[in-house]
């Protein structure tokens, strides 16, 4: 496994890091080490969330060990209070870190990534009843009436009292190490099915302990359940994946809307709690409850719903609308303020505790079932909580109160809307929070997104992605097949000719496109009036296949439902008509915003092309939206900065621009995998709506003012995928396919002894790329470096890469070794690429990233780029038998990651190296002998690596696929080329594929 230090971090890192994976890291570690908040975006792929996980517990390892284990000291406890105080003591010395995401799903996958770390935190993961109550009844419930149920059941004294919940603690004492090692959800509930613990109380008596805490957002911004956390928020880490949508998932977070339905459910249930307490007075003389209480709540509520129903409202579609501390005056007339708010919620609170007593009563009739109800009082104290928030109402002037009245229906609506996510943000740093991380695919604009949030993030950084030029086509259609242009604006997209455009050009995507094509549109409506469109005939058509019909011809098509629950059956179909042999593939047909555009992988296969037919837009007469953009202009003028910040309508632009990010993320998922964007829209032509695309795109985007044009170079693009061979990931799906017991899976072992080795220096860390690379001579990290894409000196960098290719070329195209001239004047092109190379380098700010070996090679050198040396060596026997491949060997010094890099002007074929190997090879002692061969070749620690390597696969500790990556790495060197290619004989036959395949890409990695 890899070590990469970074700004004096020893951060262990699974596989060979790509440029702006170590970008990403240092950023990360400069967030924690300063204690500043961080903004980062990087392209799904980049391995964005691994990076994360690395560089925060690597970070957190060199304050101090984990606390494996430390359950057991935890649990010898005489009080709840004397619990909370041990725990708050053991964990103040270092900081917590709170990893949260979006969903539980992106938890488990958060999970996943942490089991190939290195690092064995004590970990816990949070999640709702839903996920991991396993009682027989309670888990068929949902919602507040589940955890009602739950409630009542985990009450002491009580004949229907939850077994699983009373084995918690001493399952806990037993087994202090669980959380030790990765665990998700289902492992809970595997732990609760198979011991007995309830696994959603096993999960919060952990938490206590843990050294990082995954879970989703609500536990972090609701302000109920942070609380319920036994946290020390004290310099505390807070990371939020998937933060796209954390503007408005706090802004939700701060509002209420409160229906008329609900104040009548609310009227109803305090007229039961009078009844109630009436006939407990009567049969028991049970004076806890006073009805004369209950009597004041329902009256308060039957004049809130009549002060409501009086408002005047003059306008259906504006609506009634005043600013936030409006509310405050409304409930004035109920008598209901500051001083007697509290005495309120309290009566609230006995009248959910009176109806869940009433609910779940334990006479015979209900002895064997729960039957909890959800209490809709619960929700009118939490409306009065947030209106009277922290006994102040400083809060109220970024909310605007507004009265709808609901269409087709004498009811209205009264919503109390927050237009600053900030509120739910700035709380954190009251709490005393260390660091705040948010990080996202697509988070650009940044600028608007840090205003919205009202925190200041001073550590930024936008990562390109990691694939190659010809692994993405990116491109504007401006026109149709037949010239009409496309604009899906209100003014033009309900035409005919608008949707009779947009189909026949979907035909032509679907013909050219492989397998799967995910169409998006701006909303349903749009969807639902173009797909209707297709499928009728019309009478203007000669003949009767319709276009719905034509485009069914090619690929097999799916519609995205609105409904959530039948979007699972959705997403299988897809995948079915994905594979089914008599088609070319699967047309999904979704939204911008909706349930596909989100969060979905649809790798390799699955999506190889997305097609944007038009820009998102909110309902601008929605009233939410209309307010919102009302408060940000009126904000924006009262802070007088000079107009800097974010105006209602761009916010309102860059909210559609953020929806495409997001859709256009769900093709090119990793590293291997290629695909095309295609944007049918003239208007994402224009210069300021293409600077809201993601970063990464950018740079790839084509403007067609000829839908022949888009045709051409759409099919070009994909003519040339599919001569680009398998991924890495088929290759190794294949790999881990195989039987692992087959005696053929390891005869790489057994036909190559694993040689002894002795006692490690346990000062060696093991640094396979830094210090292959700073030893051999691997040159692409120099060449062909992934920077920030919002560095201003990327040109000079590719312009010496693009030198670099045409000599490589060269060889390619004309399958000659150049001449002594010829080999003098790329020396010379690229002594003076060198030079353009160095000065621009010159100016770029150090950054605190080395390798294993580099400090040596650091304390000779000054300056980050001392010297570019190139060497030619002589063709004759002599220096042949010395240098066989007839190198030149270019040295660059870097004070980023030091390498000796080189460049190959010729390569030998591969059987002709395999042949000469072969030759000085004894065949009885051939095992052996290549064993020499790699101790004389390799460096001590590169020797020590191998030697791993192969104990690994003899101990079946590592995945083959594994294995023989990391060693064709180590011989990747234009002087192990014998041994590059004479490893292949101790490989498996069926195993030579994937082998050839990392031999190719190592080999084109130096030829570069």
């Amino acid at each position: 496994m890899p070590t990469y230090t970074i700004r004096g971090i020893n951060v262990d890192f699974p596989y060979k890091a790509y440029d702006c994976q170590l970008v990403y890291m240092e950023k990360v570690i400069q967030s924690l080490q300063d204690k500043r908040n961080a903004l980062l975006e990087s392209p799904t792929g980049t391995g964005k969330t691994l990076c994360l996980l690395c560089a925060t517990l690597a970070w957190r390892k060199s304050l101090g060990e984990f606390s494996r284990g430390r359950t057991e000291k935890s649990n010898i406890r005489e009080s709840q209070d004397s619990d909370d105080e041990l725990s708050q003591s053991q964990s103040s010395s270092v900081p917590k870190i709170i990893y949260t995401s979006r969903t539980h799903s992106q938890i488990k996958q958060v999970i996943q990534e942490l089991k190939r770390c290195k690092y064995r935190p004590k970990m816990a993961v949070l999640g709702s009843r839903e996920q991991l109550c396993i009682h027989e009844q309670v888990s068929l419930l949902h919602g507040k009436t589940q955890t009602h149920a739950c409630h009542a059941l985990c009450k002491k004294r009580t004949k229907r009292f939850c077994s699983h919940f009373s084995r918690v603690k001493e399952f806990v004492v037993k087994n202090p190490g669980i959380g030790d090692d990765p665990i998700d959800i289902e492992d809970l509930v595997n732990v609760g099915r198979s011991c007995g613990p309830c696994p959603y109380f096993l999960s919060r008596e952990i938490h206590r302990d843990a050294d990082i805490l995954f879970a989703p957002y609500n536990y972090l911004i609701d302000r109920g359940n942070r609380k319920s956390l036994k946290i020390n928020w004290n310099n505390s880490i807070l990371i939020f994946d998937e933060a796209h949508n954390l503007e408005a998932l706090c802004a939700d977070a701060a509002s209420f809307d409160l229906p008329s339905s609900l104040l009548t459910a609310c009227i109803s249930e305090a007229k039961n709690c009078v009844d109630l307490s009436i006939a407990r007075r009567e049969v028991s003389s049970d004076k806890s409850c006073n009805p004369d209480n209950f009597a004041i709540l329902k009256a308060l509520l039957l004049k809130l719903e009549k002060t409501i129903a009086e408002v005047s409202i003059e306008s259906k579609e504006l609506g009634f609308t005043r600013d936030g501390p409006y509310i405050y005056e409304l409930l004035a007339q109920l008598n209901i303020t500051q001083s007697t708010a509290n005495m309120l919620m309290g009566i609230i609170e006995k009248a959910c505790a009176l109806l869940e007593e009433d609910a779940n009563g334990s006479d015979s009739t209900r002895s064997n079932k729960t039957n909890a109800t959800v209490c809709r009082l619960e929700t009118m104290g939490d409306i009065l909580r947030l209106i009277f928030k922290d006994n102040g109402n400083a809060h109220a002037q970024y909310y605007r109160l507004h009265v709808q009245e609901v269409e087709g229906k004498t009811s209205r609506t009264l919503s109390w809307w927050c237009f600053n996510p900030g509120i739910a943000m700035e709380e954190f740093t009251s709490l005393g929070v260390g660091s705040i991380i948010l990080t996202s695919g697509t988070l650009s604009p940044m600028d608007s997104f840090a205003d919205e949030l009202k925190l200041e993030f001073p550590i930024r950084l936008e990562n390109p992605h990691v694939i190659s030029e010809n692994q993405i086509w990116a491109g504007v259609a401006s026109v149709g097949p037949s010239g009409y242009s496309f604009n899906s604006s209100y003014r033009t997209r309900g035409t005919a000719e608008y949707k009779q455009e947009l189909g026949n050009a979907i035909v032509n995507f679907a013909r050219i496109v492989p397998d799967g094509l995910l169409v998006f549109f701006p909303s349903y409506y749009v969807l639902d009036q173009c797909i209707s469109s297709w499928k009728d005939v019309g009478p203007n058509l000669t003949n009767s296949t319709t276009i719905w019909e034509r485009i069914c011809k090619h690929k097999l098509p799916v519609v995205e439902p609105r409904q959530s629950s039948l979007f699972p059956m959705a997403i299988e179909d897809y995948m079915t008509k994905l594979k089914e042999p008599t088609a070319s593939g699967a047309i999904f047909f979704a939204v911008c915003r909706g349930k596909v555009s989100e969060g979905l992988d649809f790798a390799d296969h699955a999506g190889r092309a997305v097609v944007i037919t038009g820009l998102p837009f909110a309902t601008m007469i929605d009233p939410k939206v209309r307010l919102k953009r009302e408060y940000l202009d009126q904000h924006l003028h009262s802070q007088k900065t000079g107009n800097k910040g974010l105006t209602g309508e761009d916010w309102y632009s860059q909210q559609a621009s953020r929806a495409v990010n997001q859709a256009v993320g769900r093709v090119i998922r990793h590293q291997h995998d290629y695909g095309a964007i295609i944007f049918c829209d003239e208007r994402f032509a224009h210069s300021n709506r293409k600077s809201q695309i993601s970063l990464w795109i950018q740079p790839h985007v084509k403007c067609y003012s000829k839908f022949g044009d888009v045709v051409y170079t759409l099919t070009r693009f994909f003519r040339d995928g599919g001569t680009r061979g398998p991924t890495k990931l088929e290759l190794e799906k294949k790999a881990d396919q195989e039987n692992p017991n087959d005696s053929q899976s390891f005869a790489l072992s057994e036909k190559l002894p694993v040689p002894e080795m002795s006692v490690v220096d346990p000062s060696f860390s093991l640094g396979l790329i830094s210090t292959r690379q700073s030893k051999q001579g691997n040159i692409s990290s120099n060449l062909k470096e992934i920077v920030p894409a919002n560095r201003s000196f990327l040109k000079p960098e590719n312009g010496f890469r693009n030198t670099i290719l045409k000599c490589s070329g060269y060889l390619t195209n004309t399958g000659k070794e150049p001449s002594i001239s010829e080999k003098k004047n790329i020396k010379d092109s690229d002594a003076e690429m060198g030079d353009l190379v160095e000065t621009s380098l010159m100016k770029k700010r150090r950054m605190l990233i080395t390798g294993p070996s580099q400090s040596k090679q650091q304390e000779m050198t000054d300056h980050p780029l001392k010297r570019v040396k190139i060497e030619n060596s002589q063709c004759s026997e002599n220096a042949g038998s010395q240098n066989p491949l007839g190198q030149e060997d270019l040295r660059v010094n870097n004070n980023m990651v030091t390498h000796r890099s080189t460049i190959n002007l010729s390569i030998p074929k591969q059987k002709n190296v395999v042949h000469q190997t072969a030759v000085h090879r004894n065949e009885e002692t051939k095992g052996s002998a290549f064993l020499n061969q790699v101790r004389q070749k390799l460096s001590d620690a590169e020797y020590k690596e191998f030697v791993g390597f192969m104990k690994a696969l003899k101990s079946k500790t590592m995945k083959i696929g594994h294995v023989l990556e990391s060693i064709a790495a180590l011989f990747s060197a234009p002087d192990r080329h014998s041994l590059l290619h004479g490893f292949k004989d101790y490989v498996p036959a069926k195993y030579h594929e994937l082998y050839e395949y990392y031999l190719c890409a190592t080999s084109k990695a130096v030829d570069v």
